[in-house]
């Protein structure tokens, strides 16, 4: 850990484009992070806050062909709506780039060509899967097939983000192309591969030995997880006709590989902005004194602990990460949050029905942060948070000191007289609040922060109720300036401290106590006379609006008409697949089969091993079916299997075949079994 550090770069993922921002991505990744980056400019650190649209993922070429446009109409397209939704929900970016600009093309192109003329990487013909009928090769998104360590029958070619393991396209069982549905063939072609086996005692140290003790558990888990399964050369380039050309002879009609053109939209964007500013770039990538801080998602964790900086260290100059501080996921109203089927709270659509408050989806979304563990979303829990804790702790006590400053003072800051013990705990325990807060952001425990926060408000509150100068203000006025006094120094110390997590509750509050300068965060803990007596307020105002049943109930509609939707669309009948010859069929053996013995895989929440009967032996299958039957309700179970499918290895036990099943109208499994009575296993179905 850099002690000190001169300034610090911070990047925020790089969203694709190819839908706008949700709350998941919010969550995970841009919340955290400017929290992070607001607190940093508070302590009058020099800070480049850096992210960019991501526009040559394969999924953007998937959406161009869903949407039967070009992939540069899509990515104008959400690249606007990405960057004007950051804009208004406050997220305080210093460049916001994209990697279609120029300046990135020649960034990562050099990056490339440095790495190649220094002998970095691996020149290979190898055999990729190839869509025949499509008359391409099929990057990693363009593939879909089952996991072969957790069985996850929706894994990528890049990755399971079920399980999370890091993939290359062949690595997936009964692979199939997300283009026509076809099964590819392999067929040859030359790539260049970084080879990561050769940094692994680099990754190792540094890592393993130099951050065990300051990294999240999730995140140092995952990378040790990669290294201890052995790293392999990785692919830098793509057969594609959508992204940076490979900048070396031999190479047309490929592409640079996304995961490693778009880390280096960091550094592009950081140049652009440099740029702009007038400032020498370098310093924030290549001085040691610089703190570097990836805030990512989960399911990011390899490509910024291993690939990237394995491609920094090959490069040679540039710095390495600090930290990584990656979150979970976040699910909505119990489900996976899904793009491709609808399942999210976009971002621009939320602005739209909720004008004027973005604080609280950032409130919501930092106090229930996946920081440890996947959490859920949902409508109620937002109206609840919003409703008894912004408007009642919150919203409360700066209305009530606000109304009976103006009340008893017209305005004016009382001048204190003596203080009690009460009034010098209250003081004592304000001062302390900064230093708490602190110590939790900069330890990326951002909800933890969020709640130390409230808790000065709920200080506020309990001193009110506690002192009541309602009562005591016809009997001992004097008493209730020293009291309204302290309420007040507590409702300018918010100011600050709400700043990074709700900036424009803040900047509202700043409005109503009418600080034309923010209060300096070391002031909190040095002094407790943050607004002087004699300074006149402005009128009181609602931070906060209670958000209605009404509100809540148009969100929850919503997303049960995306739930119809995407039912009635599962349920639509798939067109006939290519004509078989009589021989392709003939080579299939299905038999009559009988389910003897049924238990759970271990760590895996889909997959259970059966012991089938077929009549020739009894052997083992592993299936995708545990979500769907119990084992106990299997056993004796006839069943059709397809005998002469080629072993294929599911989490370290060998599968010798298949189950036939299909999904009825209520999405169940169910078994597909012709009338079996009275016929004995082994018996050829046909």
């Amino acid at each position: 850990m850099i002690q000190n550090p001169k300034r610090y770069t911070v990047t925020a993922a790089l969203p694709y484009t190819n839908g706008p921002i949700h709350i998941g991505h919010l969550a995970g990744v841009y919340v955290p992070a400017d929290i992070y980056v607001r607190f940093l400019r508070q302590q009058h650190q020099d800070v480049a806050f850096i992210c960019g649209s991501d526009e040559h993922g394969v999924a953007i070429s998937m959406k161009a062909k869903k949407e039967g446009i070009t992939p540069q109409q899509v990515i104008d397209k959400y690249h606007t709506i990405i960057k004007d939704s950051f804009r208004d929900f406050g997220i305080s970016f210093n460049n916001y780039s994209r990697t279609s600009a120029p300046i990135h093309h020649e960034t990562a192109s050099e990056f490339f060509r440095k790495l190649y003329d220094n002998g970095k990487f691996i020149e290979e013909i190898t055999a990729q899967l190839y869509d025949a009928e499509a008359d391409q090769f099929l990057a990693d998104r363009f593939v879909k097939g089952t996991c072969p360590k957790c069985g996850n029958e929706e894994a990528y070619g890049d990755q399971c983000e079920k399980c999370g393991t890091s993939l290359n396209a062949t690595d997936l069982i009964n692979p199939k192309s997300t283009i026509t549905g076809s099964t590819p063939v392999l067929k040859e072609t030359k790539h260049w591969f970084l080879p990561l086996d050769q940094y692994d005692t680099f990754l190792r140290e540094w890592i393993l030995e130099g951050h065990k003790n300051d990294w999240k558990p999730n995140v140092y888990g995952q990378v040790k997880s990669w290294l201890d399964d052995g790293l392999k050369p990785r692919a830098v380039t793509r057969d594609l006709d959508w992204g940076i050309d490979v900048p070396v002879e031999g190479a047309e009609g490929k592409k640079l590989y996304v995961w490693f053109d778009a880390p280096i939209g960091y550094i592009s964007s950081t140049k652009e902005w440099a740029k702009k500013e007038g400032k020498d770039w370098e310093p924030y990538w290549k001085d040691k004194d610089t703190k570097l801080v990836h805030f990512i998602g989960k399911d990011n964790i390899v490509f910024h602990c291993v690939i990237f900086p394995s491609m920094l260290k090959a490069e040679g100059t540039y710095i390495l990460p600090d930290n990584v501080p990656a979150n979970e996921f976040l699910n909505l109203e119990g489900n996976k949050l899904s793009t491709s089927k609808n399942w999210a709270v976009w971002l621009n659509e939320y602005l739209v029905d909720f004008p004027e408050k973005q604080d609280v989806l950032r409130y919501v979304l930092t106090s229930n942060a996946p920081e440890t563990k996947d959490n859920d979303f949902t409508w109620k829990d937002f109206q609840a948070r919003n409703n008894n804790e912004l408007v009642a702790i919150f919203g409360n006590f700066i209305n009530r000191v606000v109304v009976l400053t103006n009340k008893y003072y017209n305005g004016e800051i009382p001048a204190p007289n003596e203080f009690s013990e009460v009034d010098q705990a209250t003081l004592a325990e304000l001062k302390a609040y900064p230093s708490v807060i602190a110590s939790s952001v900069e330890r990326y425990r951002f909800r933890e922060a969020l709640g130390e926060m409230m808790n000065v408000a709920r200080l506020g509150n309990k001193y009110l109720a506690d002192e009541e100068p309602w009562k005591l203000i016809k009997e001992n006025p004097e008493r209730v300036k020293t009291q309204m006094y302290i309420a007040l120094q507590i409702a300018a110390a918010l100011t600050t401290l709400a700043e990074p997590f709700l900036p424009f509750t803040a900047a509202k509050l700043s409005v109503i106590l009418k600080l034309e300068t923010p209060i300096d965060w070391q002031k909190l803990s040095q002094t407790t006379d943050l607004l002087s007596a004699g300074h006149t307020i402005g009128e009181a105002e609602l931070l906060f609006g209670k958000i209605e049943d009404e509100d809540i109930q148009k969100q929850i509609e919503k997303l049960e008409a995306t739930k119809t939707a995407n039912a009635a669309e599962a349920k639509t009948i798939e067109p006939q697949k290519e004509t078989a010859q009589f021989e392709d069929f003939a080579k299939i053996d299905l038999r009559v089969g009988t389910i003897v013995e049924a238990e759970k895989m271990p760590k895996a929440n889909k997959l259970l091993v059966l012991k089938v009967d077929t009549g020739l032996d009894v052997r083992t299958i592993v299936s995708g079916i545990a979500e769907h039957f119990s084992p106990e309700e299997l056993i004796g179970k006839q069943v059709t299997v397809l005998l002469n499918l080629a072993p294929r290895k599911l989490r370290g036990v060998e599968s010798e075949g298949m189950l036939l099943l299909t999904e009825n109208a209520e999405g169940k499994l169910v078994f597909v079994n012709p009338d079996t009575t009275g016929v004995k296993n082994g018996a050829t179905i046909g």
